[in-house]
C-alpha cells in the first residue's frame, strides 16, 4: 500500500465544514451570501447529507443561519459582535501584556519571529495568513501571561478575530503595514520592560479594529 492510498480523507461532513468555514473566515463567502446544499455538495464533491451535517455545526458556531429548502445564509458581522469582541480583547490583552513584564527572552524571540512572518504575508498579499499571524502575535502574549482560563476565553474569540481581521484589511489595504508597526511598538515596550506603554499600544491597536470594521475610521 503506497502513501497515496493509505492516506484517508477526513469524513465528508468534516470536509464540508472546513470548506465553508475557511471561505467564511477569509471572506470568499461574504456576509449576506446564500449558500445552497447542491452547490456546496458539488464544490466539495460529496452528497447532500454530509453538507447538512457540516452546516449544522457552522450554525451552532454562529457563522451561518439555515433556512429549510432555501440554503444557508452567511451571517454578517454585527455591530454588537464587533463591540463585544473588542471589549473582551481589551480586557484580556491589556492584562496579559502587563503581566508578562519582565518578558522572558523566549517570548521576545517568538514575537520577533511572528513580526517577520507578518512582513512576509504583507509582501505576498495573503490577507488570511496575515490575519492569522496577527492573531497569533496577541495570543502568544496571552498564553505567556500564564492564566489558563483567560487563554481558553481568548481562544474562543479566534474565528471572530480572523474574520474581522480580514474585513479590516479589505477596508483599509495598508492596514497590514500599520499592524506590523504597532506590533513592533508593543515588542519594543516589552523589551524595555514598560508594561504600561505596551498596554497603551494594545488599546490603540485593538480599538482601531472596531472603528474600521464599522466604517467609522
Amino acid at each position: 500500500m503506497n502513501a497515496a492510498t493509505s492516506t484517508k480523507q477526513p469524513p465528508a461532513a468534516e470536509r464540508v465544514y472546513a470548506h465553508v468555514k475557511r471561505a467564511v473566515l477569509d471572506r470568499s463567502y461574504e456576509g449576506g451570501t446564500l449558500l445552497t446544499e447542491g452547490d456546496l455538495a458539488e464544490a466539495v464533491g460529496v452528497s447532500r447529507t454530509p453538507v447538512r451535517e457540516g452546516l449544522l455545526r457552522l450554525e451552532a458556531e454562529g457563522l451561518i443561519k439555515l433556512y429549510p429548502k432555501k440554503g444557508a445564509l452567511v451571517l454578517p458581522v454585527s455591530a454588537q459582535e464587533i463591540a463585544d469582541v473588542v471589549e473582551t480583547r481589551l480586557l484580556v490583552e491589556e492584562h496579559a501584556v502587563r503581566k508578562v513584564v519582565p518578558a522572558p527572552l523566549q517570548l521576545l524571540n517568538r514575537l520577533e519571529e511572528l513580526l517577520d512572518e507578518h512582513e512576509e504575508h504583507r509582501k505576498t498579499g495573503d490577507l488570511a495568513a496575515a490575519a492569522a499571524t496577527d492573531r497569533c502575535f496577541h495570543a502568544t502574549i496571552v498564553r505567556a501571561a500564564g492564566n489558563e482560563i483567560l487563554s481558553q476565553l481568548y481562544d474562543q474569540l479566534r474565528d471572530r478575530q480572523l474574520r474581522m481581521g480580514v474585513a479590516v484589511m479589505h477596508a483599509e489595504p495598508d492596514r497590514i503595514a500599520k499592524n506590523i508597526e504597532e506590533h513592533a511598538e508593543i515588542l519594543a515596550a516589552l523589551r524595555a520592560g514598560d508594561g504600561e506603554r505596551a498596554a497603551a499600544v494594545v488599546r490603540q491597536h485593538v480599538s482601531r479594529v472596531k472603528a474600521i470594521v464599522r466604517g467609522e475610521a
